[in-house]
């Protein structure tokens, strides 16, 4: 009886009857949060037509000058929290290299 939780005993750990666990579907809530292909490219085309924002600018600026901690603690003071300011910091570093890479071409 493999995956089975209960012994079918009244005592113990594992007590209860015997039952078969039900395959429930996947709820809709599980693919919350998940960017849908249409939405990916309306932000691309925004971002391509607004450019960057003056946080962004800011932040690859100080990262062509090797200052990443000052960027973290910059955009931990400007977006709230630690994990949002990591995630920027690494959005602003691919900016930086994929302007380099076009710049080297």
């Amino acid at each position: 009886m493999p995956g089975v939780d209960s012994t079918g005993l009244a005592v113990g750990l594992k007590k209860g009857f015997l039952v078969e666990k039900r395959t429930l579907a996947p709820r809709p809530a599980t693919r919350k949060g998940k960017q849908g292909k249409h939405v990916k490219f309306v932000r691309e085309i925004i971002r391509e037509i607004a450019g960057m924002s003056p946080l962004e600018r800011r932040a690859v600026e100080l990262l062509k000058n090797g200052r990443d901690k000052r960027v973290l603690k910059l955009c931990k003071k400007r977006l709230g929290t630690h994990k949002r300011a990591k995630a920027k910091r690494e959005h602003c570093a691919g900016l930086l290299r994929a302007t380099q890479r076009k710049a080297a071409k």
